[in-house]
């Protein structure tokens, strides 16, 4: 095979092309070269059908460190478990792809890319995304592309194809669009409360990009591609299918009618195990392998015979399974304050979806860590999803989360995080977590609805509410009809999942699944516009429960106080090795304090008092001593002709005897002792620092008052005219130390 390599110029970067040198055993392969990231897209399938009732595909986004110059944490010091960003990209890649092969197929189908380098301003995940098609068109595997992918930010009023990291920054909009020259067939967005018809104008900007990179991918395919192999695609025995229809299949579609979700699918259940019965014991099979293989084709066909059921009344009849109408939301139901000690909790019950939400807040600094290859490297809020077997009725796998749980729990954090409020208004770490209860579809939206409400009891003064439902599509032929508020049976036997989060101003998160090779811009607007009435409606039902975030935060969660110190005190408040700033911790019951490199100072507490006591600490430390400020000052040391005062932690005065009245004093040390109380005015401070006070200055002045003038050459006026500097020398070294203690620290 010859080496294949050629550049393109596309939308302000350069996008080159190889084949043919790497990778050379893979079914087929790419390495793609975006500006400076750099992916090895492969594509290989096993020659035989696997025995399964799914396409076997896995797509893998393989994120490799050193393609940002960093070694890995941790004690391994190598890639571990894949990153939610590798999984998230990884899904990202496999949405738009999966639709495109042959209905039966049924070869095992491995997807690799492997990240070489990132330039984290030309996308690895659309570079990965291009790669994976291209591996897959000029392979030997049967696949019906080619597809693309590419970001459309919003960025200044101006529509942008995979803006840079700064421009994404400032983007009001940023969507991830895939699918083939003809139509688009996968979407994920968040946005600042756009408008549908923003969100359609941005559509078709992609889709216009899009047809620009598959015309790239046929220029290739014509030169590079093999000769696909030859594949046998997955059927069902007709006489399976001749006996279930004689004797079960007007039983089953009847059964799809009932409305409750588990009779509904109890007696499904029934019907099919007695056709899985009856096929085994009544039909001739040559042997107990064919035996078994009919036994599980019959519990196949009987799903397929529930699927068209479902279709052809919603298509045909315009009836759903559970009797609604298309555009009619399940019974909704919106509760907050669930949890006593919880800092936030709500609960959405939408049908037969329930979800409760939680929040806790958190110091600013309990940020979530994130080590990928990204930007990003810190995330301050997070919205985390679970899905537990017991909430669909079943018993099941439970550990860590899976891709559909992240997933989920990524489409719900774009939703909320654009309501948020920002670090400077609200300086907490927030996290929410949405615990599916019960599940008949729609349950990744019912997280959002109970999310915003568990935000609004937390206290979180969130911009404006937020909700989500779920739409679906039914295709048949040229006609077509789409669902408001999908449930399970809709969304697994239907032809789209079209999820849209927003505001009662505009949409704040997609997500977009087909199993259909694309839809029109007809479709995308009628879902748009149909979904914005459901969820106005959704909005309606939660504000029953809360309407507005409540103006505090729960007696249970920490509360906080914020100030800022200048950055050259920075150093005071830690103190050598900490000492200063864990003194304060322990001086004020374990208050916990967060100081950032802009000398912004964060301090919680679940107690009010030990707050102010830190920061009072804090603001001493800090303090500086201005001309005409007055304090209530601590005579600390007397002596002949002046006193020291202490003005606040760290800084003490002058106070001349000349100062402490207006009468003269014959004697300033029977006028004050150590441990006396003085109200003072600063009336100087020096390039050093050094300050002076008068007490005299807070006092009246007596009518007719004149100030003495001062006599040259006279020895006593020669001493009360030192200065600060010069009086401190004549005093002990301890006295000096004291004084300086800080700058020598």
């Amino acid at each position: 095979m010859e080496k294949y390599k050629k550049t393109w110029q596309f939308r302000g970067k350069e996008l080159t092309v190889e084949n043919g040198e790497i990778a050379k055993q893979a079914g087929g392969s790419a390495l793609i070269r975006y500006n400076d990231t750099v992916v090895l897209s492969t594509a290989t399938a096993s020659h035989e059908a696997k025995d399964t009732d799914f396409f076997p595909l896995t797509v893998l986004f393989n994120e490799k460190l050193y393609a940002v110059g960093e070694i890995p944490g941790g004690f391994l010091k190598r890639e571990g478990r894949p990153s939610e960003h590798a999984t998230l990209t990884a899904r990202l890649i496999d949405r738009p792809i999966r639709p495109l092969f042959a209905e039966g197929f049924r070869n095992e189908v491995q997807i690799v890319n492997t990240v070489f380098s990132v330039d984290p301003d030309a996308d690895s995940g659309m570079a990965a995304m291009f790669g994976s098609s291209l591996a897959l068109c000029i392979s030997d595997i049967p696949f019906n592309g080619p597809i693309a992918g590419v970001i459309v930010g919003k960025v200044d009023g101006n529509l942008v194809i995979n803006p840079s990291v700064e421009e994404t920054e400032r983007a009001t909009l940023t969507l991830t669009v895939a699918g083939t020259k003809d139509a688009i067939n996968m979407v994920e967005a968040g946005a600042k409360e756009v408008s549908e018809e923003e969100m359609l104008e941005a559509l078709q900007f992609g889709h216009d990009a899009i047809k620009e990179l598959c015309a790239i991918q046929e220029e290739i395919i014509a030169a590079c591609a093999k000769e696909k192999m030859e594949v046998v695609l997955y059927e069902i025995n007709p006489a399976i299918k001749a006996y279930i229809d004689e004797h079960a299949k007007k039983a089953i579609e009847e059964a799809v009618s009932i409305k409750g979700k588990l009779e509904r699918y109890g007696k499904i259940d029934e019907l099919t195990a007695q056709m899985v019965k009856e096929v085994s014991e009544n039909l001739e099979w040559e042997d107990e392998k064919a035996r078994t293989k009919a036994e599980k084709q019959a519990q196949e066909y009987c799903v397929e015979i529930e699927a068209g059921e479902v279709r052809r009344l919603i298509s045909e009849d315009k009836i759903r399974p559970d009797g609604r109408a298309l555009d009619e939301l399940r019974p909704l139901d919106s509760q907050v304050d669930l949890l006593p000690r919880a800092h936030g909790s709500a609960m959405f019950t939408r049908g037969e979806t329930q979800v409760m939400s939680i929040t806790t807040l958190g110091a600013i600094d309990e940020v979530q860590i994130i080590d990928d290859l990204t930007p990003i490297k810190e995330k301050r809020f997070m919205h985390q999803y679970n899905f537990p077997p017991f909430s669909v009725g079943e018993v099941g796998r439970m550990g860590s989360p899976g891709r559909r749980e992240i997933g989920h729990g990524a489409l719900g954090e774009r939703a909320l995080k654009q309501v948020l409020p920002s670090k400077e208004e609200f300086p907490y770490t927030i996290r929410t977590v949405a615990e599916v209860l019960e599940s008949n579809g729609s349950s990744s939206q019912a997280s959002i609805c109970a999310g915003t409400m568990s935000l609004m009891a937390a206290g979180v003064p969130i911009k404006a509410m937020v909700a989500g439902v779920a739409m679906g599509l039914i295709t048949v032929g040229n006609t077509y009809s789409i669902l408001t508020d999908i449930q399970g049976m809709e969304d697994h036997y239907g032809d789209m999942d079209f999820k849209v989060a927003g505001t009662r101003n505009g949409i704040t998160a997609l997500q977009m699944d087909i199993k259909v090779s694309g839809i029109s811009q007809e479709i995308l607007r009628e879902a748009l516009a149909q979904a914005h009435k459901g969820r106005m409606q959704i909005l309606d039902n939660m504000e029953t429960a809360i309407s507005q975030p409540r103006d505090h935060v729960s007696k249970w969660a920490p509360k906080f106080a914020v100030l800022t110190i200048p950055t050259e005190k920075i150093r005071d408040v830690i103190g050598t090795g900490g000492k200063t700033i864990n003194q304060i911790i322990e001086d004020c019951d374990q208050v916990k304090i967060s100081v950032e490199e802009d000398g912004t100072v964060a301090i919680y507490h679940m107690n009010q008092e030990m707050i102010d006591k830190a920061k009072g600490i804090i603001e001493d430390i800090v303090r500086v001593a201005k001309v005409g400020d007055v304090y209530e000052a601590t005579v600390t040391e007397v002596r002949d002709s002046f006193a020291f005062v202490n003005l606040f932690t760290g800084t003490d005065a002058l106070l001349h005897v000349s100062e402490v009245a207006w009468e003269r004093t014959e004697d300033i040390k029977k006028s004050l002792r150590t441990g006396d109380k003085i109200k003072v005015k600063v009336i100087s401070v020096d390039e050093a620092g050094k300050v002076k006070v008068s007490a005299r200055e807070c006092q009246e002045k007596p009518e007719g008052y004149v100030e003495p003038q001062k006599k040259s050459g006279n020895p006593k006026n020669k001493s009360n005219s030192r200065s600060f500097s010069s009086a401190k020398k004549e005093e002990s070294g301890n006295v000096e130390r004291r004084v300086f203690k800080k700058k020598e620290a």
